[in-house]
């Protein structure tokens, strides 16, 4: 089951499981050599002389894990999504490692019409991403921007 497309689709309380994102030890290295050259995201060696115990992932690389579940969940006809301003309580609460399969759960915790945009309302949610034995690595309060459908105001 696809995200609901338009802001009237979403219900407090409503939630849905979805994403299977399998992460690589060559995922995780590029990705931090880029943004987050951390010693224990760039080597197996490194991860190990430290608490992680081995090689993880960025922090931020699992946020990026998380938008592609995210997106790929979009309906296919398309969404009303109109953008985030911003992200709530960002927590990175266990490492994840390669071969971790991720997937992500995704309530709504409340929602609310725009007061200068009419056409618009915002849907605030909480994500929480759990590895493949169902252990909480992450979990954030995104806020979202949905429209309206057409004629509904």
């Amino acid at each position: 089951m696809n995200m609901p497309s338009y802001y009237e689709d979403f219900e407090i309380g409503a939630s849905q499981e979805f994403g299977s994102y399998l992460v690589t030890a060559e995922e995780i290295v590029e990705f931090a050599s880029k943004y987050d050259p951390q010693p224990f995201h760039l080597s197996d060696e490194a991860g190990k002389a430290m608490h992680f115990g081995g090689l993880c992932a960025s922090g931020w690389h699992s946020c990026a894990i998380a938008m592609r579940m995210i997106v790929d969940n979009m309906p296919a006809a398309g969404s009303g999504s109109l953008g985030s301003p911003g992200v709530d309580e960002l927590r990175w609460i266990r490492p994840v490692y390669p071969g971790d399969t991720l997937r992500m759960k995704s309530t709504v915790r409340d929602k609310r019409e725009s007061r200068s945009r009419p056409d618009m309302g915002s849907i605030f949610m909480e994500n929480q991403v759990y590895n493949q034995n169902d252990e909480l690595v992450m979990s954030l309060r995104p806020i979202v921007m949905f429209s309206k459908k057409k004629g509904q105001k």
